[in-house]
């Protein structure tokens, strides 16, 4: 459940400032009238999520038991490349992320049809945090039972509207700079649990047979259907009889992952220099 929060409170609040930085705008340089604009592009944005992610779950729920675990590796693997592109790219965007939407709405606004090309800045900006949710979702809940990846995914979309509006109206100061930083840290280590449960479906999926010693076995310490073994699992990808080449490749992942993220920006040494 924390996972999905995790993910969706991130990805949310992401959708809700690019949202909230162009209405704010909007209405600075009196273009409030173009609101409606705003609101097409995010709803067009999410009915694309939705039918994305359920054409895909169509699809994939007509395979065959081998090429479904096929297809959850693939997911797996995709949404791991999705989400480190995510992490790394709010790290390096976010300093110029305002002045780039500032002058994307200038440019929208002065084309012909000003109306269509704001539509489709905002539906584009909004759709892509949507798409890439879909991808993340799809990956935890293939490796979840239940309702609670679900129920965590909602409550983190609904407490990032609720941030977002709150941000908006200015009357919640939010040091996003930290908070994007502590939750990438976080998403790093839920990708490389997705990472190592992508290898483990290839395995199943008969495709990947090396390495599959068990590295050790915590089922009766710690198993993976206790409360914490749950949690561990949905945030951390542990599981508690991880063959070797799982754990190989989640913890070089997860060194090389978080060296790149923690590694300061070039423009960050130049300002100290």
């Amino acid at each position: 459940m924390l996972a999905p929060f995790l993910i969706m409170l991130r990805e949310g609040l992401e959708a809700a400032l690019l949202t909230s930085i162009i209405a704010s705008y909007l209405n600075k340089t009196g273009r409030s009238s173009y609101m409606p604009a705003v609101w097409v592009g995010i709803f067009l944005a999410i009915a694309l999520s939705f039918l994305a992610g359920a054409a895909l779950q169509i699809i994939s729920a007509e395979f065959p038991q081998k090429m479904q675990e096929l297809f959850e590796a693939v997911v797996g693997f995709v949404a791991v490349i999705v989400l480190m592109s995510m992490v790394l790219w709010m790290k390096k965007a976010a300093r110029s992320l305002k002045d780039e939407l500032q002058h994307s709405v200038e440019h929208a606004l002065a084309a012909k049809s000003a109306t269509w090309a704001l539509i489709g800045m905002v539906f584009f900006a909004v759709a892509r945090e949507g798409l890439e949710s879909v991808f993340f979702l799809l990956a935890i809940f293939q490796q979840s039972e239940g309702y609670a990846a679900p129920l965590g995914a909602f409550l983190g979309v609904a407490v990032s509207v609720v941030l977002g509006f709150l941000i908006y109206q200015g009357g919640l100061k939010l040091n996003l700079r930290l908070f994007f930083r502590c939750t990438g840290i976080l998403i790093i280590f839920v990708a490389a649990g997705l990472l190592s449960g992508a290898l483990r479906s290839l395995h199943e999926a008969g495709i990947w047979n090396y390495l599959q010693a068990p590295a050790w076995d915590m089922s009766h310490v710690l198993p993976l259907s206790s409360p914490l073994g749950t949690v561990m699992s949905g945030l951390l990808g542990y599981h508690d009889t991880p063959a070797i080449g799982e754990v190989a490749i989640y913890f070089i992942f997860l060194f090389a992952a978080l060296a790149i993220y923690l590694r300061p920006l070039p423009a960050q040494k130049t300002a100290r220099a």
